[in-house]
């Protein structure tokens, strides 16, 4: 049987999951869009989204929705499972400026401008007489 401590961890892991994909979309949608162009209202969406936490220094809603669940469970950190092994730190990197929060955002816009350009640029010359 679950327990209420074993299913809110469970909901903090899945919440991080969410969190993980999120980002991978931020940065790397533009490719999903070479490939399917109603997509790209939503990854551009999602990329503004990503860049205005980072550039006002905001906490993405959630962060604190994960540690409500943590707390729910019973845990104050994380254990030493997969999730918290390997991609906690990606997504709440130690030592995390404000500087570096903008240069996220910058790197957010850039690699998407580019992701975008390239996307636009692959179109127009496959439609090119």
């Amino acid at each position: 049987m679950i327990t209420a401590q074993i299913f809110y961890r469970l909901l903090a892991d899945l919440v991080v999951l969410v969190h993980f994909a999120f980002v991978l979309f931020v940065v790397l949608g533009g490719f999903l869009v070479a490939h399917r162009r109603p997509v790209m209202p939503f990854h551009l969406a999602a990329a503004v989204w990503a860049a205005l936490i980072e550039f006002s220094g905001w906490i993405c809603p959630l962060t604190p929705l994960e540690n409500a669940l943590r707390e729910k469970s019973g845990s104050s950190g994380y254990s030493s499972d997969f999730v918290a092994h390997y991609i906690l730190p990606i997504l709440y990197p130690e030592g995390l400026t404000r500087e570096t929060q903008i240069a996220l955002g910058t790197l957010v816009i850039v690699t998407n401008l580019g992701i975008y350009a390239w996307v636009l640029g692959h179109k127009i010359g496959r439609d090119a007489p």
